[in-house]
């Protein structure tokens, strides 16, 4: 069963112990006053969730001012025009008639000001950035092929193209460029991060149409991961990719994109029932309990989460703080298969 909640979209949960086999309805509800249940929503054409938004730059192709680049890494902008008099990263992009610094022109400001911050000499900084800037435009996509990382001995630049070594010595420096790109999207282009926001919720909306059937699962995650990959912050999203990888079996998987979700939106009910069931699946009622708590704590009209947790509270032994929670599942939910199983534990 699928549930729609008012302002936060569909979610997917996992049904709760009961006749094994049934294969659930997928039932579209909205939540709240004025709620009920509803019609499914159509998916969207795939050459309107593939156009990038008309309004917004992609901050990975965009040019940026020496003032947007010192509000994002919190460098001065004396500090930034001596990087560049020092050759160490100048500005290497133009925009509207003026010089400015491209995505990779921040990578490489971003591993100085890093390098300075462990009191790396210049000389050696600027040894390390002629690398990567040498390494840079082997790569077609930054973000994905990519990385920059140390074994505390030395930083190595790796990508599809093999790996660069910008200088020896004791530095560390290892960062996310995905995480970059989204500071460039929160701290200078809000309104391009906006327009990537709503295209990640239609592809999710797409793929929620799509991820209970078998034969369309694959194209369901596929949808969900570049949902994800545009907006790192829509938990649901989370959520649902971590119910395909429950249905395959992938159990440990599902419940990392459970708790990624709860980072990113710790009242979220879905997830916190899904480690709830997940919990209960593996005998741990106590945590189960404390999780089927917190989905009833957000969705006090989640009648599954009562059920589960009337289950996890009979595995402990407390039968009599069951019962409160079948009846108030009975309140909600009073016909049905479940709703006799829930009479027979009463």
């Amino acid at each position: 069963m699928n549930r729609q909640k008012r302002g936060s979209g569909r979610g997917d949960k996992l049904k709760g112990d009961g006749p094994k086999g049934d294969e659930p309805k997928v039932i579209h509800v909205v939540f709240g006053p004025g709620g009920g249940r509803v019609d499914a929503p159509q998916p969207k054409k795939d050459e309107e969730l593939d156009a990038p938004p008309p309004s917004s730059r992609e901050p990975v192709s965009d040019v940026f001012t020496t003032t947007e680049v010192s509000r994002l890494l919190g460098l001065s902008i004396g500090r930034i025009r001596s990087l560049a008099k020092n050759g160490v990263v100048a500005p290497s992009g133009r925009r509207r008639g003026h010089r400015g610094y491209t995505f990779q022109d921040i990578i490489a400001l971003r591993a100085a000001r890093d390098l300075l911050a462990k009191k790396v000499r210049l000389r050696d900084v600027a040894r390390a950035i002629e690398s990567i800037r040498a390494a840079l435009p082997k790569v077609t996509r930054p973000l994905a092929e990519l990385s920059i990382v140390s074994d505390g001995r030395k930083v190595v630049l790796r990508s599809s193209t093999g790996s660069y070594e910008p200088v020896t010595g004791q530095m560390l420096l290892d960062f996310d460029l995905r995480a970059l790109r989204d500071d460039v999207v929160r701290v200078l282009r809000p309104n391009a991060g906006k327009a990537r926001a709503r295209t990640a919720y239609d592809l999710y909306v797409r793929a929620s149409q799509l991820d209970e059937d078998p034969a369309t699962m694959t194209e369901a995650e596929a949808l969900y991961r570049r949902a994800v990959e545009l907006d790192p912050w829509l938990a649901i999203a989370h959520t649902n990719l971590g119910n395909i990888c429950f249905r395959r079996g992938e159990e440990d998987q599902a419940v990392t994109l459970y708790e990624k979700a709860l980072q990113i939106d710790s009242t979220q009910p879905e997830a916190q029932y899904n480690l709830g069931y997940v919990m209960l699946e593996r005998g741990h009622s106590e945590r189960a309990i404390e999780f089927f708590k917190g989905a009833i704590a957000s969705d006090p009209r989640f009648a599954d989460a009562y059920f589960n947790l009337a289950m996890a509270y009979e595995q402990t032994g407390e039968a009599e703080l069951a019962r409160p929670c079948w009846r108030k599942y009975l309140e909600i939910e009073p016909t049905g298969t479940w709703a006799e199983i829930a009479r027979k534990h009463l």
